[in-house]
């Protein structure tokens, strides 16, 4: 296949994978990106076109090693007006902190009976958390739990004492960030039914947390890129030096 049939072949094939709509939204955006944060956040609502409230994401590149143990970057933040998702939150406690649990909100909460509904395959749930004296409970479980993304762990701040306090923040909207194996980090931080002065101040809370997480061995750009998509829509480039400034 010749250079030019090559093009076309792939120019087809990008227009048959995506529909009219995300055409429509690519094309409203050309020549308007990279741009501000403020800017960004306008045409994120604008290039959402979905029948149903499309979930903001926010794509950022890291300049760190994800082979490096010591360039992990894992934390969590409360955005100040939530994901505009409802978190289903189990708990693994003891008895005495059954109703403390199930009170903050977690639709289950238990030891043996739950770790057992769990081992049969129960998983509906997005976040587990757990005490620290339950912990050594969870191995019978760890093969369901881990390869989902749903085992306790301090780094998250879902093992913990204060187990009514955590559930609460994580059904208001606290959020986990971690790299990937490619050293980024994909989130949520918001709907496309949220205001635009709301999904800045959660983009903007969401970034200071991470950009304080730079790990000490690293020594270049740490936040190398930033773009944002609502759910099947195309990609918003941010300008990073006008986006970092603002952050200070």
């Amino acid at each position: 296949m010749g250079g030019l049939e090559s093009r076309l072949y792939h120019a087809t094939t990008f227009i048959m994978k995506h529909g009219k709509k995300y055409m429509e939204s690519l094309k409203a955006l050309e020549g308007k990106t990279p741009c501000d944060m403020e800017t960004a956040i306008s045409l994120l609502k604008q290039t959402a076109r979905t029948k149903f409230d499309s979930s903001c994401e926010v794509h950022i590149k890291l300049g760190v090693d994800p082979t490096h143990a010591d360039q992990m970057v894992r934390s969590t933040v409360a955005l100040p007006h939530g994901t505009g998702k409802t978190v289903r939150v189990v708990a693994f406690v003891p008895e005495d902190k059954i109703k403390e649990a199930k009170a903050a909100g977690a639709i289950k909460a238990g030891l043996e009976e739950l770790i057992e509904e769990v081992s049969k395959g129960f998983v509906d749930f997005d976040i587990a958390v757990a005490t620290p004296d339950t912990m050594k409970n969870l191995g019978k479980v760890a093969k369901v739990l881990g390869p989902k993304g749903l085992m306790p762990n301090p780094k998250a701040g879902t093992v913990t004492m204060d187990i009514g306090k955590a559930i609460a923040e994580i059904s208001k909207g606290r959020v986990e960030f971690r790299t990937d194996k490619l050293g980024q980090i994909h989130n949520i931080f918001g709907k496309s039914s949220f205001g635009e002065k709301e999904l800045q101040e959660n983009l903007v809370t969401l970034l200071k947390s991470i950009s304080e997480m730079k790990p000490t061995s690293v020594k270049g750009t740490f936040i190398q890129s930033i773009s944002l998509a609502t759910t099947m829509g195309p990609g918003i480039t941010l300008d990073l030096q006008k986006t970092m400034a603002g952050l200070k």
